[in-house]
Formats: structure tokens, sequence, C-alpha cells
């Protein structure tokens, strides 16, 4: 993957730096790319079906059409959304643990692990969601602390979890809240802060993974496909991902849903969801310029994060970097 990487870089900018490329046409970038990504692995493309010819993307193949040819349930979307208005609650961002699929080294978005057991947690997988417990109790002992802004509402000590249909993702939650009753220092701060923690897990379609179309199923190293193209094309749909656009969207409309179920303000909600996605709701929720740099803000397996508004609330960005198995 490493090679892709780097002939994206040198490929896609003919030698310029890469801003230049940008100034002068995100999609010219992005084709040269995948034209790259064919010339540097056509060797292997045999092992996937229809995978050679998706390599060869063309200018209006990257540009979205009226339906996803994988799954038609996944929206087409033209354009990154409005910005997120001020929400009324305290939002909290976990990926799940490690998965099977993460150890296994391959892609799991298809719609259809909605609600099944398959690609869930491992043992690992498992202790990292507990974890994630002392983490989460920390930030919401912070927010609490901090909270005299007039901006700020009040919190109400409530926490509420919200998770992605997909088995991975649900387990994290699970786990989270045991890790909150069932570690003796993490339970010993809830009562004194005097948190109720509501153990009922709200499961919302507005939090999957971000479908990988023709890619679900393949080695974690077809992301390099994918991936530097989204810095330069948020919109783009090369074989049938569903775009960064339309992953704001989705999350936009979910984060305005559950804040408005929880309309009085203040509560602390956790959400509970994948790499990608969260990835991308925490860059379109600061209002950074590009969300399609989203990658270069990686989450870990079982990290929890704070839901900032501001781009300083962001971590330090990273080099796009290839994806390992077991992550």
């Amino acid at each position: 993957m490493k090679s892709i990487l780097t002939a994206f870089v040198i490929s896609a900018t003919a030698g310029r730096p890469i801003c230049g490329a940008v100034a002068g046409s995100r999609r010219r970038v992005a084709n040269a790319f995948v034209s790259s990504a064919q010339r540097q692995h056509q060797p292997n493309t045999a092992q996937f079906p229809r995978f050679t010819a998706a390599l060869a993307v063309s200018t209006p193949s990257l540009a979205s059409t009226s339906t996803n040819a994988q799954d038609p349930t996944v929206a087409i979307v033209d354009e990154i959304p409005l910005a997120l208005p001020p929400l009324k609650n305290y939002y909290y961002l976990l990926r799940h643990g490690q998965s099977t699929a993460n150890v296994a080294g391959i892609i799991s978005s298809a719609r259809s692990l909605a609600g099944s057991t398959k690609h869930g947690l491992t043992l690992l997988g498992m202790q990292q969601g507990r974890d994630s417990a002392a983490s989460l109790v920390d930030m919401v002992a912070e927010d609490i602390n901090n909270n005299n802004d007039d901006d700020t509402p009040k919190s109400t000590k409530q926490i509420y979890f919200y998770s992605s249909p997909f088995a991975r993702a649900k387990e994290t939650a699970e786990e989270c809240i045991k890790g909150i009753s069932g570690n003796p220092e993490v339970a010993r701060k809830v009562e004194v802060l005097g948190l109720t923690v509501n153990e009922s897990i709200f499961l919302d379609d507005g939090l999957m993974e971000r479908f990988f179309g023709r890619l679900d199923g393949k080695e974690l190293a077809t992301y390099a496909y994918v991936w530097p193209v989204d810095i330069f094309e948020p919109t783009h749909t090369a074989f049938d991902v569903e775009s960064v656009a339309a992953v704001s969207t989705r999350i936009r409309s979910t984060l305005l849903d559950i804040d408005s179920q929880h309309g009085d303000g203040g509560n602390h909600i956790v959400l509970t969801s994948h790499a990608d996605v969260l990835q991308i709701t925490q860059v379109y929720a600061a209002g950074i310029e590009n969300v399609g740099k989203f990658s270069q803000y990686r989450f870990g397996n079982g990290e929890v994060r704070r839901m900032g508004r501001k781009v300083d609330s962001l971590p330090e960005a990273a080099p796009l970097q290839p994806p390992r198995r077991g992550d």
C-alpha cells in the first residue's frame, strides 16, 4: 500500500506540489491516482471480480450517479452538507474495539451486517470496550466541571449510548457500560459525580459503517484506492463506495435527530460507530475546510474522543498511513 500512496503523490501531481494540483483540478488529480493504482497493482487485480475495469476510472465514473449500483439504500450525494448548527447536548465518539474482521484484515461494510452477530468483537476488542469507560467518564467529568459558559448547556449528568447496528459497535457500547460499573475506580467517580448511566443502547442506522461498495470483503490494503481520492474529491463514488459527502449528510441528519430527542439539552451522548464514520463526524462537526482529510485523524480501536465544534479541538493531523491487520 505504501507504493500506492507514493505513486499517488508523484503521479497525481506530475512533480508539482499537491496544492498546485488541487488548484488546477481536484478531479484530474483523483483520476490520475486511480490510473496510477492500476499501473502499480494490475498483476493482483485478477483475484477481485471486475476490479481491473474498475481501476480505469474516468471522470464520469468518479462523479455521482443517481443510484449506488451495489446497494440502492446507500445515498448518492453531490456536495458536502451545510455546517452543523449548535447542538444542545454533549457528544462523545467511541470507535468499536478490535473485531474479527480487523483480525482477518478485511473490509466489513455490507448493510446485511446490521443486526447480525457477524464480525463481532474479539476478546481484546471486548477489553478495549471496557477500558474506554475510564476515558469517557473523565471527559464527562471535565465537561461538567467546565459547565460555566453561558453557551454550554447545563449538564443533566445523564449518559446515553447510541450505536451502529453492526455487532462490533453494539458490543463495544455494551462493554463500555460494563466498564463503567465494573471498574471500581470508575464506578466511584460516577457515584461522586452523581452520574446516571442509561444502560439501554439505541441502535441507529445513521451510525452504520461507511459502505465500501465493490471493495467490501476485500483486504484492508484496498482502502488505498479510496482514502487518497477522498482528499481531492469528497463526493467521489469510485468502486461504488459511499462518498464522504454522503456520510457527512447522514451524520448531520442523525445528530440533529438525536439532539431533538433530547431537546432540553445537557445530556452526555455517546455515539459508538466505525473509524471512517467517526473520523468524518469529528472533522465535519469541527468545521474543517476539507472534510475529505478525515483519514488524517485516525481513531484507534476502543478510542473515545469528545466531539468538538472548533478546528482547534481536533488532534494533530498525521500523514495518511496504511491500515494494519488487527486495527
